[in-house]
């Protein structure tokens, strides 16, 4: 065996001994590096006669030829061993159930708000919708706010910015705003009955969404949920606001043992006013009364911004809070709960 064939040979050893890619790429270099033995052995060829050039320089090319093949083959050898072992450590068991994805559910919150809209839904009224982003008529001026009132201190609400020279926004602290304008719509579309002296359908609709104030606490979410109500007709009393509401408590606490009373208070679109507390019967609330909602004869103002003669149309409206609904119906006593998003909380409700 000549010197070439031990070459070789030597260098499919050191080859088959590297166990990673960089003691291949050591060994690779022994031989094909810029100092290896077979690039010593090709810088040699100067000192030699052209003959022995010829024959010397093609014995030399074919053991590098051989030592690059045995190189690639290693290579191919090690990246195979290692991407069986990432298929090995990543192997699935086809034979496994699958995995099964959890069904979701409703927020209590929404289930609460459907559950609103269903009663009163049952007592004929309809549900509004409108922007989230108000304008400052509908929002104060049309619900006789004076400008002076503390609601419209940039303490107390999210101004925004319109873009132009209009009126200014605002995120909605409340829903009655899509009460006006449910009740200017319904009015514009019985304009010609109302000015032939015929009347109109009354107006009885529901408000809920999503309000804004600045206020956070353990019973105050600057982003909360508030329900209104409002019916508007020719012959609506108070006597019915009392009649609907306290069906309505009964109904979505499903107590008919439920008390309600009604307290003289002040709200700048109805007068009178009233707050709404009610008293459970039992249960670990029993024998306290917990204010729910307020209420009252719409101001004739705001009958008169829906486009309405307060002399001949008369009604009342209430506004409550689904969140502080939700939290006596379901026991909670920290609102914040409700929109940590905390997943062992909300699957109790599912």
């Amino acid at each position: 065996m000549n010197e070439l064939d031990s070459l070789i040979d030597e260098a499919r050893a050191r080859f088959g001994s590297a166990v990673n890619p960089v003691e291949l790429e050591n060994a690779k270099a022994l031989y094909l590096g810029k100092a290896g033995r077979l690039t010593s052995l090709m810088k040699g060829l100067s000192a030699l006669s052209v003959e022995e050039k010829k024959s010397q320089g093609a014995a030399i090319n074919l053991a590098k030829q051989a030592v690059e093949a045995a190189l690639q083959a290693r290579r191919s050898e090690l990246a195979e061993a290692e991407l069986q072992r990432q298929l090995e450590a990543e192997a699935l068991d086809v034979t496994l159930p699958g995995r099964s994805v959890g069904q979701g559910g409703l927020h209590p919150v929404s289930l609460t708000l459907e559950r609103i809209e269903r009663l009163f839904g049952s007592m004929g009224f309809d549900v509004a919708e409108g922007p989230e982003i108000e304008t400052d008529w509908f929002n104060f001026t049309a619900l006789n706010t004076p400008e002076d009132h503390p609601a419209r201190s940039m303490h107390d609400t999210f101004y925004v910015e319109a873009g132009d020279d209009s009126a200014p926004h605002l995120l909605r602290t409340h829903t009655s705003p899509m009460q006006i304008r449910h009740a200017v719509q319904h009015v514009k579309r019985h304009r010609a009955s109302l000015d032939a002296g015929q009347g109109m359908p009354e107006i009885r609709v529901i408000a809920p969404g999503r309000t804004y104030r600045v206020d956070s606490d353990a019973t105050h979410s600057p982003m909360f949920h508030q329900c209104e109500g409002l019916w508007i007709g020719e012959n609506v009393s108070f006597k019915d606001l009392k009649v609907i509401f306290t069906g309505f408590c009964r109904a979505f606490f499903e107590s008919d043992d439920l008390a309600l009373r009604f307290r003289p208070s002040f709200f700048p679109f109805t007068e009178p006013s009233a707050e709404i507390d009610i008293q459970f019967a039992t249960g670990p609330l029993a024998g306290r009364w917990l204010e729910v909602a307020g209420s009252g004869q719409v101001h004739p103002n705001v009958v008169r911004n829906m486009g309405l003669d307060p002399e001949r149309f008369i009604g009342f409206a209430f506004g409550m809070g689904p969140d502080r609904l939700t939290m006596l119906r379901y026991g909670v006593d920290d609102l914040r709960l409700f929109f940590d998003g905390d997943l062992r909380f909300l699957r109790q409700f599912h």
